[in-house]
């Protein structure tokens, strides 16, 4: 996927969120190398000396850091005093959070511009070890507070103003209650995270440095390292023949690890039951979600929903196989371009495209847009040794968003840039508004502004397109993008639903068991009963290329956000009454109050059908267009 908010400030320290460490690698955007590097300028590269001036000034500020932590941890066993040793312990609290935040976000950032230097590697481990500590040290936080009560809590608010802006922190804290344990456990729970990150930690060092990759030599004698960049360009190439080669090479080396990866993936889902029963949740879908107090029933809505419009899905593979002209569909026919054809952007053309897009969120959203433009908020390029990909992190606070980007000079750089800004823009307005402890937003808000901000990108584009074949291009660029990020998302999110139902109900699950799921699944989602497509039998393997599996219910959130940002783009774009400002008092909002309420709020209820049924409409009404276009040429003398 392409990116997120990477750190969540307090999220991850006040809301017992998972470990950075877990979240670089669960944020990752797409990418791999095989890019096409540029040096590029000064200008087009982000400006890091504005959270530390230089690298020694993060090795001061990191040494300066045990000791503001233990004046933190001093307050432990006096939260309850009174109302002013309350407020001061929260306000070092939050003063500390925030530092982490900047120290790992810096770290992150240095280490992405280029992963071969090793003292930027050291610094991001050294920065992990850190949060790690800070997260065993401060485990006294939630026992305590919530020993005081919501009596006392309440009263010692009433009593000191100062206290206020804490109230959604201190209610969350008091609500996780049933499942905080006591403070040696809590000690024992945080001191073995980076154990429970093992079966994730092996995946990624099979797959990213292990895995023996196939070259193939297609049939215009090209010769194709299937690397997972490679598999990314080979399974895109037009020729049929060629795309038959790769899968059947690429997903012939995986099935040759199911066996490993599923034990792996088995075990990743053993941990996530065992963090869940030592919480004292029912199952691990409970575990992930009542943290942000997120309904279950939006992720059974969405499953339900996904279901119910499978129809929509295979609409699209129809027209699909009609614009490729052909007469059946394999499942290695999904990746081309519906249109061919390039379309080439200069990042000067990306830029002023994007803040055309966004002229409907009115000149205060465009004009932080091009700020960040003009002082170096985003690294553009892709270079040797840069992290692959794109993401945006929002996390220091005091200072501004952050966006890696690997800008290619084609639309899907442009839409990428889009998507980032949206996020970046999220975080803008969070921080603006409200005070660190309350800015910092989850990741079932994340995906919103990002995928509107596509939306928007959309209409500008058909607004302005001279003639069919880049009405059709586009159109089918953002049909692919919500295929993928509603269809598929969803689809991996009912696989890993069964599959932890399974094994917490004592079923043993090998590579063999996966497969079989995935088969069923992958195959009723892409209409092989209806005639649709056939999936081979050796590509069901796909389960194991998937990395978000190793962070339990985490696709989800890209489908639910699609389907929030489509009702609320609508809206905007339909010109509704009040449309725009509750979107960005959406935004603005950040993490101050729980997010499925913020987002009923500004009118979206993902646990009802509302905002699938716009979505639904949105892939409708551009299948309907390209279809127009398309009787248009038939008709046509």
């Amino acid at each position: 996927m392409r990116g997120m908010a990477l750190w969540l400030g307090m999220g991850w320290l006040g809301m017992m969120a998972e470990p950075v460490w877990a979240w670089a690698w669960a944020a990752s955007g797409d990418g791999g190398s095989g890019q096409a590097l540029r040096q590029g300028n000064e200008a087009d590269t982000w400006d890091l000396e504005a959270i530390y001036p230089t690298p020694q000034a993060w090795a001061e500020a990191y040494r300066a850091f045990d000791a503001r932590l233990s004046q933190v941890t001093a307050f432990s066993g006096k939260l309850g005093r009174d109302a002013s040793t309350l407020l001061d312990f929260l306000e070092q609290y939050e003063a500390v959070s925030k530092e982490l935040d900047r120290l790992v976000s810096y770290a992150s950032m240095r280490s992405d511009e280029d992963t071969r230097r090793a003292a930027d590697q050291r610094r991001l481990q050294e920065a992990s070890q850190l949060a790690t500590k800070a997260m065993a040290a401060l485990s006294f936080v939630y026992p305590e507070i919530q020993a005081l009560g919501k009596d006392a809590i309440e009263a010692f608010v009433a009593q000191k103003e100062g206290l206020k802006p804490f109230g959604f922190l201190l209610e969350e804290i008091l609500r996780m209650k049933p499942h905080t344990l006591k403070q040696d456990q809590e000690q024992l729970l945080a001191m073995a995270g980076q154990l429970g990150e093992a079966p994730a930690a092996i995946y990624r060092v099979l797959t990213n440095a292990e895995l023996p990759w196939p070259e193939v030599t297609l049939p215009d004698g090209q010769r194709l390292l299937l690397d997972q960049a490679g598999y990314a360009k080979g399974r895109a190439l037009p020729d049929r023949a060629s795309r038959k080669l790769v899968f059947d090479h690429f997903w012939g080396l995986w099935q040759g690890y199911s066996k490993t990866l599923g034990t792996a993936l088995y075990q990743q889902m053993q941990r996530d039951s065992f963090f869940a029963r030592a919480r004292h949740y029912d199952s691990a879908l409970a575990a992930a979600l009542y943290p942000n107090n997120i309904p279950e029933g939006v992720y059974h809505a969405l499953l339900k929903a996904a279901n119910a419009h499978l129809g929509t899905l295979h609409r699209y593979f129809r027209l699909r196989q009609r614009l490729l002209g052909l007469e059946d569909l394999a499942y290695y026919d999904v990746y081309p371009p519906l249109v061919p054809g390039e379309r080439h952007f200069t990042i000067q053309e990306a830029k002023k495209l994007v803040l055309q897009a966004v002229q409907p969120l009115g000149e205060t959203y465009q004009h932080a847009i091009r700020q960040g433009f003009e002082q170096r908020w985003m690294d553009v390029y892709p270079r040797t040794g840069k992290r692959s990909g794109a993401y945006m992190n929002g996390g220091v606070y005091d200072v501004h968003p952050f966006v890696l980007m690997n800008y290619q000079d084609d639309y899907e750089s442009v839409s990428t840039m889009a998507h980032e800004w949206g996020h970046a823009m999220h975080s803008y307005l969070a921080n603006g508004a409200q005070r660190y402890v309350n800015a910092q937003y989850p990741i079932f808000l994340a995906e919103i502004a990002s995928t509107f901000n596509e939306a928007l990108l959309l209409r500008a584009m058909l607004d302005q397109s001279h003639n069919d074949d880049d009405r059709l291009f586009y159109l089918g660029n953002a049909l692919e993008q919500l295929r993928g990020t509603f269809f598929r998302q969803t689809m991996f999110a009912e696989f890993e639903y069964k599959a932890h139902q399974a094994i917490e109900q004592g079923a043993g699950y090998t590579g063999e068991d996966f497969t079989k799921l995935y088969a069923e699944l992958v195959r009723r989602y892409h209409g092989e009963a209806q005639g649709v497509m056939h999936i081979d039998e050796r590509y069901t393997v796909e389960w194991a290329y998937i990395p978000h599996f190793y962070s339990a219910y985490y696709v989800y959130q890209y489908a639910t956000s699609v389907a929030a940002a489509s009702l609320l783009a609508e809206e905007v774009l339909e010109q509704r009454q009040g449309a725009v400002e509750r979107y960005l008092r959406l935004l603005r909002a950040g993490g101050s109050a729980n997010p499925y309420e913020l987002l009923k709020k500004a009118g979206v209820d993902l646990a009802e059908a509302a905002p699938y049924e716009a979505l639904m409409r949105r892939m409708e009404s551009i299948m309907d267009q390209m279809e127009a276009i398309l009787a248009k040429r038939q008709a046509a003398p």
